[in-house]
């Protein structure tokens, strides 16, 4: 097979380069400052906005060897975190261009593996220190919000500002009247028109100005009165945090037109945060500056927590969660609905104008609904050549025969409602409208999991092996309305909400008006929820703000000031005495450059530095002021309590209010440094890239043939 060969490992190291020239993409995703970017299909002219490494990766031609790795090292991470993507993406690059450089100074590659390996391995032992127990967190962000409250007496800063306080347990919009008493939400019932809440929406977003009345959220015995208004709301009401994940300056609410319209004041006690539920707190500070994904979670937290009639922090279901993006509403529309909402044809919404009201009948399909479909594990006859599978003796056309079997099954059990794992044949689609039964496809296991489990529907993989037992019932259907009441009908695609009696499963459903930005907001509201179900699993989280990054500096000096010989490879215990001092000295300060360049490139992206220089700076400050007070790590603790490890003296609002206090993922983040340098030294120890096949002829008549040796 003809091949082409090419030394990869020379001192100018050519898949470093390419690790570095990929990841230079992705810079602008580091911080609450985020840069989007357009991605643009040629083929059909589309445009998507993304704001996350793994969108990025997907979409560039990665037809190289690295360029695959990098790839598949950022689906690892994506796969099982959900997060650290976009840090993950920078190290790669930063590390890359460290190591190009000790290639330069002649650092042999033995060397760089087993003294990055080593110190990466130390920094993530020194950083353990800093983990915060999850039931700690809470009296911590309580203690941070004691300083704000402190902070609002003296300036007299109360009033609206707390009727979308992020920090605090959103309430829930129902449709009661003025003078109905307020419930606990999880004495709803979900059954018919009993309780209005279950067969509309709550919304984190919606405005306060047309709401009748609110519910209290679970577990807060208190409430207030709005003085003028007659409505009853949550006594969980506070001031308004609108602070990013590292050192954003605050900028006007998004929600700020919708509370120009309310000129109530809450009235009374003022709540106490602790008794709220502390998710709330947990997920403010994982937030990372995604306040409308956070209202939406601790929504979300509150609706479980209640059915779970725990107190207290737990775990979130995920399994119990999904998206639906609804296109052509504002982004304030976006609200958690109960049940599964999901978007239908104009044809089936008349269906389920004809269904509205009625109980449903259900029917679970785990698997595709076509006539071609077999199981997973189907093997046919052997030596047998299938011509046509179902002949059709009355000469109709192929495939009528099962069409007319499949919907008569149907109808002999009075199916109403079938959910379908996979996809369903487009004729018999129409003949199920014809026929008035809803049929919904490409349906989550999940939520097949969670109609089954209220509704008693045993799911099947083929009509055949349909009976009376495996038909579920208590289900109902009807057309998805906004928070304002009114249907809504876009067009092409219409929101559908099914539901059932008892089901646990949630459906966070976001609006947008701009259909390039549908991927983004579910990227950025499913990174949220991980970062929350990680935390609560791992027990424990980083204080952020560049905490860990500045703790993992302050340690780099430390092991460079050490004597002794790094690492445990054979080839650099050869070396000579001073020659591997000063290899220890430029390998570790490589190491520790991407941790620098990390925090100077967040600093300038959330405009706290004028320049990378300039960041650079205030880092090296950091470091002197941590290794001044004797402990590095009590330091930066100190520093976080007081509002932020970064703060800088040139900061324009130095204040209370715009220094919060963030979180950050533990297994997470050490796992995307430990991916990264992973990554970087095993492109540095390949020393050679072989191609073959139909490439070998383009490369041979390419500018860089002469790279390459053919063979």
């Amino acid at each position: 097979l003809p091949m082409a060969f090419r030394d990869v490992n020379a001192r100018r190291h050519i898949g470093l380069q390419q690790l570095s020239s990929l990841a230079s993409t992705g810079r602008t995703f580091l911080g609450p400052m985020k840069s989007h970017k357009f991605i643009v299909d040629e083929t059909t002219n589309q445009s998507t906005l993304i704001c996350s490494a793994v969108r990025l990766i997907e979409s560039l031609d990665l037809t190289s060897a690295v360029g695959q790795l990098l790839n598949e090292t950022i689906q690892a991470q994506y796969k099982e975190f959900k997060t650290g993507m976009s840090t993950l993406l920078f190290l790669v690059g930063a590390w890359s261009n460290a190591v190009a450089e000790c290639l330069q100074q002649n650092v042999p590659v033995p060397a760089i593996v087993s003294v990055m390996s080593e110190g990466l391995n130390s920094c993530c032992e020194r950083i353990q220190c800093l983990q915060i127990p999850i039931h700690d967190v809470k009296r911590e962000l309580c203690s941070s919000r004691a300083g704000l409250k402190a902070f609002e007496s003296k300036t007299g800063q109360v009033g609206r500002d707390g009727l979308t306080n992020p920090w605090s347990l959103l309430c829930f919009q129902r449709d009661i009247s003025v003078t109905e008493e307020v419930i606990p939400l999880n004495s709803c019932s979900h059954q018919g028109d009993d309780c209005n809440f279950n067969k509309r929406l709550f919304s984190p977003l919606a405005g306060f100005g047309s709401v009748a009345s609110v519910v209290k959220a679970v577990g807060d015995r208190s409430s207030s009165v709005l003085p003028g208004s007659g409505v009853t709301a949550s006594s969980c009401i506070t001031r308004k945090l609108t602070h990013s994940r590292h050192f954003s300056s605050p900028g006007k609410s998004c929600f700020s037109s919708q509370q120009d319209n309310f000129q109530g004041y809450p009235s009374g006690p003022s709540a106490d945060l602790c008794g709220c539920c502390g998710l709330g707190h947990l997920a403010m500070a994982l937030s990372h500056g995604n306040q409308t994904s956070v209202k939406l979670l601790q929504s979300i937290a509150a609706y479980q927590q209640g059915r779970a009639e725990c107190s207290g922090f737990s775990q979130i279901n995920i399994t119990e969660i999904v998206t639906c993006c609804v296109l052509g509403l504002p982004e304030s529309y976006s609200c958690v609905s109960p049940g599964f909402v999901t978007l239908v044809s104009p044809e089936q919404a008349t269906v389920i104008k004809h269904l509205a009201g009625k109980p449903l009948r259900i029917l679970l399909m785990d698997g595709d609904l076509t006539e071609q479909y077999r199981h997973l594990g189907f093997n046919r006859p052997r030596n047998v050549r299938t011509i046509l599978e179902h002949p059709s003796p009355q000469g109709g056309r192929a495939g009528d025969v099962w069409l007319s079997k499949m919907s008569d099954v149907l109808m002999s059990f009075e199916v109403n409602l079938v959910l379908v794992k996979g996809n369903v044949c487009k004729n018999l689609l129409e003949r199920c409208i014809a026929s008035r039964i809803l049929v919904i496809g490409c349906v989550a296991r999940d939520v097949l999991r969670a109609f089954g489990a209220a509704t008693g529907a045993q799911a099947v993989t083929y009509l055949s092996q349909l009976n009376a037992s495996c038909i579920g019932t208590g289900a109902w259907a009807e057309l998805w309305k906004a928070g304002d009441g009114r249907a809504v009908d876009l067009g092409e695609l219409v929101p559908a909400w099914i539901s059932a009696g008892g089901i646990p499963l949630l459906t966070a459903v976001l609006t947008t008006a701009l259909p390039s930005k549908a991927q983004l907001l579910q990227d950025q509201f499913w990174t949220l929820l991980y970062r929350l179900h990680h935390a609560l699993k791992d027990g424990k989280v980083f204080p952020g703000g560049g905490a860990a990054e500045l703790l993992c500096l302050s340690n780099i000096q430390a092991l460079a000031e050490r004597p002794g010989r790094p690492g445990n490879d054979g080839a650099v215990g050869k070396l000579p005495g001073p020659w591997l001092a000063e290899c220890k000295s430029i390998v570790l300060q490589a190491l520790a450059s991407g941790w620098k360049q990390y925090l100077s490139v967040v600093l300038c992206n959330t405009a706290k530095a004028g320049s990378e220089l300039e960041a650079g700076a205030s880092v090296d400050h950091h470091l002197q002021k941590a290794a001044a007070c004797g402990s590095p790590s009590a330091y930066i603790l100190e520093e976080f309590r007081r509002g932020g490890v970064l703060r800088g003296g040139s900061d324009p609002f130095p204040d209370p209010v715009t220094d919060l206090k963030v979180c950050d993922n533990v297994a997470a983040k050490t796992e995307a440094w430990r991916r990264a340098l992973d990554l970087v030294l095993l492109v540095l120890q390949t020393d050679a890239e072989i191609i073959t096949g139909p490439r070998r002829n383009q490369i041979l008549n390419s500018p860089v043939s002469s790279e390459f040796m053919f063979l």
